[in-house]
């Protein structure tokens, strides 16, 4: 089958397209025809093994696992002698962090694991980059308790986390500023926001607003800058480890004060229940991620290349098998 192949770490040019050989399934594993996968901030950082600790999941010399991708939409080619809750044939998508493997025509994946079928209204292209970015936007949204009628900005509203973020707190009930570009405006007012701020004319931490949670979704402030938002008590909360690495440091130490506090949320394991609970949300319209680019499986250097620019909007699909597509031109 064809793959895409790294065997060192470094810039998105160590990725290759190989031909190697199609994973065979034990008694408890499903073997998923990929349609649609994605290119997304986790598969950059262990291709580039940056920040460094990540050579600790992934290997400290090289790679242990020599195919990424992590969100996944396809259809399961065969299964396991054990296998009870899926059939070949079925739509599926799913998450693959640790196992990796979606940037191939091909992956195997646990029938316990967290993959789940996709409702016939969804498409492959909305359910592949479903559950990595809003996994981590959820993991956060948990994590500081927000609650109905709380008020959160969101800044970074337009990329993958973020955009998920603005959409599954209003689910929530939660009152939403989102921080953005001009050009975006509309886009963030389409997820759901109850007001936008344009970062290309105001300054978001000027803004006169008190906010229960402050959400750093692009790791590009600070809980120096954040903290006047923020309500007595109040949360701010970021995916990065922000300058200095100091996130990680203030989440441990501003607790303790007993006042406005810093937070960097780790997501929890993913597990089936969370991928069929965002099938919930893509069933009912309260979840549609947002896709900028499009880039077939023999395009994802240039793919890794964009993603790593930092304007994308929102996710970047990789075409793993473009037979549904005829035709099509890439990137779109």
């Amino acid at each position: 089958m064809k793959a895409a192949v790294y065997t060192r770490y470094g810039p998105p040019g160590v990725v290759r397209i190989e031909e190697i050989p199609k994973p065979t399934v034990s008694d408890h594993e499903v073997l998923v025809k990929v349609h649609v996968a994605t290119v997304n901030r986790t598969d950059c950082g262990f291709r580039s093994a940056k920040p460094f600790i990540v050579r600790g999941f992934s290997g400290l010399v090289r790679p242990k696992v020599t195919v990424l991708g992590t969100e996944f939409a396809g259809v399961v080619e065969a299964v396991g002698s054990g296998v009870t809750s899926l059939q070949v044939g079925d739509r599926v998508f799913g998450y693959s962090e640790g196992r990796w493997g979606a940037h191939a025509q091909y992956l195997k994946i646990p029938e316990d694991g967290p993959i789940a079928t996709m409702p016939t209204s969804v498409t492959f292209e909305l359910a592949a980059p479903s559950t990595e970015a809003s996994h981590y936007a959820m993991a956060s949204i948990r994590k500081m308790e927000i609650l109905s009628g709380q008020d959160v900005l969101v800044n970074g509203a337009t990329g993958a986390i973020g955009s998920a973020a603005v959409q599954l707190l209003k689910t929530m009930g939660a009152n939403v500023t989102a921080v953005c570009d001009t050009p975006n405006v509309e886009l963030v007012k389409g997820l759901g926001a109850d007001r936008v701020i344009d970062r290309s004319i105001e300054d978001f931490t000027r803004d006169h607003q008190a906010y229960d949670v402050v959400f750093d979704a692009v790791g590009k402030s600070s809980f120096g800058r954040c903290k006047r938002l923020l309500k007595p008590g109040g949360i701010y909360a970021s995916t990065d480890l922000g300058p200095g690495a100091q996130n990680p440091i203030l989440s441990v130490l501003t607790p303790l004060f007993g006042g406005k506090k810093a937070m960097l949320p780790i997501p929890p394991k993913y597990d089936q229940e969370l991928v069929k609970y965002f099938r919930g949300l893509l069933k009912s319209g309260e979840f549609k991620p947002v896709i900028d680019r499009r880039y077939p499986l023999d395009q994802i250097v240039e793919a890794y290349t964009y993603v790593e620019t930092g304007r994308k909007i929102g996710n970047v699909l990789i075409i793993v098998d473009p037979a549904p597509w005829p035709g099509r031109r890439f990137p779109i």
